[in-house]
């Protein structure tokens, strides 16, 4: 069935394309949810190439929002998009369990958002060798649509 706004919903990327956009992106949107209650939160995120997306939790709040809904979730998505000036756009979307990492993670996290994580400089900022509030999304689903994109 075809419709007046096929063009605006996009077509189907390829694996090569979602890897190439969680590379080069480095902020989205990370929805979470507890107790029937979503949250989505900004964050900069990075990704090891595979199947693996990192988020450090900065600036927590007493009430630790993002921890409370990251512990309860029982699968997370994430989404991040690019348009282009042309109006040419990509987005990503991907699922999966998200879990607190273990110290002996912090190398491989640590290295995954200094390559692609949003102001990743920052990072120096912060001593997190210690306990690390990062957390890992592993993919198991993972979709990308695109307009106006070869």
């Amino acid at each position: 069935m075809s419709s007046d706004f096929q063009p605006l919903l996009g077509a189907e990327v390829e694996d090569s394309v979602i890897d190439e956009v969680l590379t080069e992106r480095g902020v989205g949107v990370l929805s979470m949810a507890a107790e029937g209650v979503p949250y989505g939160v900004p964050l900069s995120f990075g990704y090891d190439g595979e199947d693996t997306l990192y988020f450090v939790f900065l600036g927590a709040t007493t009430e630790l929002r993002k921890e409370t809904y990251a512990e309860q979730t029982d699968v997370a998505s994430f989404s991040t998009f690019d348009i282009g000036p042309d109006g040419a756009w990509r987005s990503v979307i991907v699922a999966g369990s998200l879990n607190r990492i273990e110290i002996d993670e912090w190398d491989t996290a640590r290295e995954s958002l200094a390559d692609n994580a949003y102001q990743s400089n920052l990072l120096s900022e912060y001593e997190l060798q210690e306990n690390p509030n990062v957390w890992a999304l592993e993919i198991r689903e993972r979709s990308g649509r695109a307009v106006g994109q070869q």
